[in-house]
């Protein structure tokens, strides 16, 4: 099949993986990108009237534990014996010099994927838009009631001191990616390191959750064909998951800087869908778990988002992105962390508000 390889795939020697280690893999091969990727590079691989994906890491430079495919394709595993809605994997190339990094095969699921915006003629209704909101979190709380070691994840993570290494790894993130100083995050780390609030009882973490990262079906948008995208996953505070959902959650009223700082938040901001107060409500009452420290998470939420955005505006200046629309992301840092203290010099805690 011949066809212009996009970038992040030696073709040769990516085909001699398939044919050797995926059922079906051994005809000629099409990859495509899937647009979307903003970290991991996703590819649509098709031949002879099959189609699988491959996830591999980005282009240039991977910050140390981020992007690790071993552990992206060990928890999808998992995810298969929980019986939870996520693509099954199917083959795990561990070797670099077949393609710069490790990389892994999954199905090929068909689904709707909710970019920037809705899709024209999806959800239209304040029911259809209601039965998303509620598939989101269940599928949240799904996810975090999962025994973890009975589906083999049990040194998955380290869920003591969970918190506080989170703060401390996005730091040294941040650190490793900005490409100019901003003061107003140093202040940020200084208020999340004292209040970190006690956190409940460990649970898989997606790490990545959020409207964008799910598959729903064409035709019942209550339904989640798969979660997607993860390469953050471990074991910790199930919080931090609803937290980081809220970060990416438009509603009606928001003003435009801060739906445009978030990819996919005018997705929600219509009428029918709720409010991020009562995505956390249903979050706490379907999981039982104490929400009154929601705050903290959503202030950390939006600090990891500016560090994640931070990154790959560092990649876009640097000539390593793949794909369009990466231009606005350094806008999109700064805009992150002002919101971020924003929220945080309106919180109820004293320490987080600077003042303790």
């Amino acid at each position: 099949m011949t066809n212009e390889v996009p970038a992040g795939i030696r073709y040769e020697a990516v085909s001699k993986f398939f044919a050797e280690h995926v059922p079906g893999g051994d005809v000629p091969l099409r990859f495509t990108l899937i647009s979307g990727g903003r970290s991991n590079l996703t590819y649509r691989v098709e031949g002879d009237g099959h189609t699988w994906v491959l996830r591999r890491p980005p282009l240039g430079h991977v910050l140390p534990t981020a992007h690790d495919m071993v552990r992206e394709f060990r928890v999808l595993t998992a995810m298969q014996r929980a019986g939870f809605p996520a693509p099954p994997p199917i083959a795990l190339c561990e070797d670099p010099s077949v393609n710069e990094y490790p990389f892994y095969v999954m199905e090929y699921r068909e689904g709707v994927v909710i970019g920037e915006d809705l899709p024209p003629g999806y959800a239209e209704t304040a029911e259809e838009r209601q039965k998303i909101a509620r598939a989101l979190v269940e599928t949240l709380v799904q996810l975090h009631a999962i025994d973890y070691e009975a589906v083999g994840l049990g040194d998955f993570g380290r869920p003591q001191g969970y918190l506080e290494r989170q703060v401390r790894r996005w730091s040294e993130q941040w650190e490793r990616s900005k490409t100019r100083e901003l003061p107003a995050i140093d202040e940020l780390i200084r208020r999340l390191r004292a209040s970190i609030p006690e956190s409940p009882a460990p649970t898989i973490v997606h790490g990545d959750y959020r409207l964008g990262n799910m598959m729903l079906d064409p035709k019942d948008p209550g339904r989640v064909v798969a979660v997607l995208d993860w390469e953050m996953a471990t074991l910790g505070d199930p919080l931090t998951d609803l937290g980081y959902t809220l970060g990416y959650w438009g509603e009606v009223g928001d003003s435009e800087r801060f739906l445009n700082a978030r990819i996919a938040a005018k997705a929600t901001a219509y009428p029918g869908f709720p409010t991020r107060r009562e995505i956390v409500e249903m979050y706490g009452r379907l999981s039982g778990r104490d929400v009154s420290r929601v705050e903290w998470y959503e202030v950390f939420a939006t600090y990891k988002l500016a560090v994640i955005v931070e990154g790959i505006h560092a990649r876009y200046l640097k000539g390593e992105t793949v794909g369009e629309g990466f231009e606005a992301f350094g806008e999109r840092t700064v805009a992150l962390v002002e919101d971020a203290l924003e929220m945080a010099n309106r919180a109820s805690d004293p320490r987080l508000r600077g003042e303790a």
